[in-house]
Protein backbone atom coordinates (compact mmCIF):
# COMPACT_ATOMS: atom_id res chain seq x y z
CA UNK A 1 0.00 0.00 0.00
CA UNK A 2 1.18 3.50 -1.01
CA UNK A 3 2.19 5.42 2.13
CA UNK A 4 1.40 9.48 2.28
CA UNK A 5 2.76 11.75 4.86
CA UNK A 6 0.74 15.07 4.83
CA UNK A 7 1.33 18.22 6.52
CA UNK A 8 0.77 22.32 6.43
CA UNK A 9 3.45 24.85 7.11
CA UNK A 10 1.54 26.71 9.35
CA UNK A 11 1.40 26.16 13.11
CA UNK A 12 -2.01 28.06 13.39
CA UNK A 13 -4.66 26.23 15.10
CA UNK A 14 -7.30 27.30 12.43
CA UNK A 15 -5.03 27.27 9.27
CA UNK A 16 -6.35 27.36 6.06
CA UNK A 17 -3.33 25.19 4.89
CA UNK A 18 -4.20 22.69 7.09
CA UNK A 19 -7.72 22.09 5.93
CA UNK A 20 -6.07 22.36 1.89
CA UNK A 21 -3.84 19.58 2.44
CA UNK A 22 -6.38 17.42 4.60
CA UNK A 23 -8.75 17.84 1.38
CA UNK A 24 -5.64 16.78 -1.17
CA UNK A 25 -5.42 13.79 1.76
CA UNK A 26 -8.99 12.91 0.85
CA UNK A 27 -8.30 12.32 -2.43
CA UNK A 28 -5.02 10.62 -1.80
CA UNK A 29 -6.99 8.00 0.49
CA UNK A 30 -9.75 7.60 -1.70
CA UNK A 31 -6.73 6.69 -4.75
CA UNK A 32 -6.13 3.94 -2.25
CA UNK A 33 -3.54 5.40 -0.12
CA UNK A 34 -2.68 5.13 3.66
CA UNK A 35 -2.36 9.03 4.57
CA UNK A 36 -1.16 10.32 7.92
CA UNK A 37 -1.85 13.57 8.66
CA UNK A 38 0.59 15.55 10.88
CA UNK A 39 1.24 18.95 12.67
CA UNK A 40 4.78 20.12 12.85
CA UNK A 41 3.52 22.15 15.94
CA UNK A 42 3.35 19.01 17.64
CA UNK A 43 6.95 17.53 17.55
CA UNK A 44 7.75 21.25 19.44
CA UNK A 45 10.85 21.10 17.22
CA UNK A 46 13.61 24.22 18.44
CA UNK A 47 15.37 26.08 15.99
CA UNK A 48 18.01 23.48 14.49
CA UNK A 49 21.56 24.98 15.23
CA UNK A 50 24.22 22.53 14.14
CA UNK A 51 25.99 23.28 17.96
CA UNK A 52 22.88 22.26 19.50
CA UNK A 53 22.82 19.21 17.11
CA UNK A 54 26.08 18.23 17.81
CA UNK A 55 25.71 18.77 22.31
CA UNK A 56 22.49 17.53 22.38
CA UNK A 57 21.74 15.13 19.39
CA UNK A 58 18.59 14.41 16.92
CA UNK A 59 15.78 16.46 18.84
CA UNK A 60 13.21 13.61 19.67
CA UNK A 61 10.66 15.04 17.96
CA UNK A 62 12.55 16.08 14.49
CA UNK A 63 13.81 12.31 14.56
CA UNK A 64 9.90 11.29 15.17
CA UNK A 65 9.28 13.96 11.81
CA UNK A 66 11.95 12.43 10.17
CA UNK A 67 11.20 9.12 10.65
CA UNK A 68 7.56 9.56 9.31
CA UNK A 69 9.12 11.00 6.14
CA UNK A 70 11.78 8.09 5.47
CA UNK A 71 8.76 5.38 5.98
CA UNK A 72 6.40 7.32 3.46
CA UNK A 73 6.20 6.90 -0.37
CA UNK A 74 5.20 10.44 -0.79
CA UNK A 75 4.33 13.82 0.96
CA UNK A 76 1.68 16.46 0.68
CA UNK A 77 2.32 19.37 1.41
CA UNK A 78 0.42 22.88 1.83
CA UNK A 79 2.43 25.86 2.67
CA UNK A 80 1.57 29.59 4.04
CA UNK A 81 2.85 32.18 1.93
CA UNK A 82 5.73 34.69 4.50
CA UNK A 83 7.04 37.15 2.24
CA UNK A 84 7.34 35.14 -1.16
CA UNK A 85 8.36 32.04 0.60
CA UNK A 86 7.60 29.42 2.98
CA UNK A 87 7.39 29.72 6.81
CA UNK A 88 10.11 29.16 9.72
CA UNK A 89 8.42 26.28 11.33
CA UNK A 90 8.10 24.38 8.15
CA UNK A 91 11.76 25.21 7.13
CA UNK A 92 13.21 23.77 10.57
CA UNK A 93 11.51 20.87 10.46
CA UNK A 94 12.42 20.11 6.51
CA UNK A 95 15.96 21.10 7.83
CA UNK A 96 16.22 18.69 11.02
CA UNK A 97 14.55 16.08 9.07
CA UNK A 98 17.42 16.65 6.56
CA UNK A 99 20.27 15.53 9.36
CA UNK A 100 21.95 12.68 8.80
CA UNK A 101 22.61 9.97 11.61
CA UNK A 102 24.87 7.04 11.96
CA UNK A 103 23.33 4.24 9.70
CA UNK A 104 21.30 6.34 7.27
CA UNK A 105 21.87 7.71 4.05
CA UNK A 106 22.49 11.33 2.80
CA UNK A 107 18.71 13.05 2.80
CA UNK A 108 17.42 9.74 2.97
CA UNK A 109 14.31 11.14 4.13
CA UNK A 110 13.81 12.89 0.77
CA UNK A 111 15.34 11.48 -2.41
CA UNK A 112 13.06 9.40 -4.38
CA UNK A 113 10.21 10.86 -2.65
CA UNK A 114 7.18 12.34 -4.46
CA UNK A 115 5.24 15.37 -3.14
CA UNK A 116 2.25 16.68 -4.32
CA UNK A 117 2.27 20.75 -3.53
CA UNK A 118 -0.61 23.33 -2.73
CA UNK A 119 -0.54 26.76 -0.93
CA UNK A 120 -3.65 29.03 0.36
CA UNK A 121 -4.02 32.40 1.26
CA UNK A 122 -6.71 34.55 1.97
CA UNK A 123 -5.73 36.89 -1.05
CA UNK A 124 -6.22 36.58 -4.56
CA UNK A 125 -2.82 34.99 -5.71
CA UNK A 126 -3.40 31.94 -3.42
CA UNK A 127 0.19 31.78 -2.12
CA UNK A 128 1.09 30.97 -5.56
CA UNK A 129 4.96 32.78 -5.16
CA UNK A 130 5.62 30.46 -2.14
CA UNK A 131 4.89 27.56 -4.79
CA UNK A 132 8.39 28.08 -6.70
CA UNK A 133 10.36 27.93 -3.29
CA UNK A 134 8.65 25.23 -2.16
CA UNK A 135 9.52 23.02 -5.34
CA UNK A 136 13.00 24.56 -5.86
CA UNK A 137 13.64 23.09 -2.18
CA UNK A 138 12.29 19.88 -2.22
CA UNK A 139 13.46 19.02 -5.80
CA UNK A 140 16.86 20.55 -3.87
CA UNK A 141 16.71 17.66 -1.49
CA UNK A 142 16.14 14.85 -3.71
CA UNK A 143 12.45 14.98 -3.80
CA UNK A 144 10.45 14.63 -7.33
CA UNK A 145 7.68 17.47 -7.40
CA UNK A 146 4.47 16.92 -9.20
CA UNK A 147 4.15 19.62 -11.96
CA UNK A 148 0.54 19.69 -11.36
CA UNK A 149 -0.42 22.30 -8.09
CA UNK A 150 -2.77 24.66 -6.55
CA UNK A 151 -2.71 28.13 -5.37
CA UNK A 152 -5.96 28.73 -3.30
CA UNK A 153 -6.87 32.73 -3.57
CA UNK A 154 -9.71 33.96 -1.17
CA UNK A 155 -8.99 30.52 0.81
CA UNK A 156 -11.16 31.85 4.07
CA UNK A 157 -14.14 31.91 2.18
CA UNK A 158 -13.53 28.26 0.69
CA UNK A 159 -14.55 26.63 4.16
CA UNK A 160 -17.36 26.52 6.55
CA UNK A 161 -17.20 27.15 10.13
CA UNK A 162 -16.99 23.31 10.82
CA UNK A 163 -13.42 23.35 8.33
CA UNK A 164 -15.55 21.46 5.29
CA UNK A 165 -14.92 23.27 2.14
CA UNK A 166 -17.79 24.67 0.56
CA UNK A 167 -16.32 25.46 -3.58
CA UNK A 168 -16.39 22.25 -5.64
CA UNK A 169 -14.15 23.55 -8.05
CA UNK A 170 -11.26 23.86 -5.53
CA UNK A 171 -12.02 20.95 -3.61
CA UNK A 172 -11.48 18.60 -7.21
CA UNK A 173 -8.39 20.46 -8.15
CA UNK A 174 -6.87 19.66 -4.25
CA UNK A 175 -8.13 15.97 -4.30
CA UNK A 176 -7.03 15.60 -7.81
CA UNK A 177 -3.43 16.36 -6.18
CA UNK A 178 -3.66 13.43 -3.96
CA UNK A 179 -5.03 11.26 -6.45
CA UNK A 180 -2.13 12.27 -8.73
CA UNK A 181 0.15 11.55 -5.93
CA UNK A 182 -0.84 8.04 -5.24
CA UNK A 183 -1.41 7.10 -9.36
CA UNK A 184 2.47 8.48 -10.04
CA UNK A 185 3.93 6.34 -7.05
CA UNK A 186 1.73 3.39 -7.87
CA UNK A 187 3.33 4.02 -11.39
CA UNK A 188 7.31 4.20 -10.02
CA UNK A 189 6.50 0.79 -8.00
CA UNK A 190 5.24 -1.23 -10.78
Amino acid sequence: MIKILAFAGSGRKDSVNKKVVAVAAKGAEEAGAQVTIVDLESFNMPMFDEDLEAKNGMHEGAQQFKQLLIDSDGILISSPEYNSSYSALFKNAIDWASRKIEGEKPLEAYKGKVAGIMAASPGAMGGMRVLVTLRMLMENLGTMVLPNQKAVGGAFTKFDGNGNITDPATEKALKKIGSELVETLQKLKA
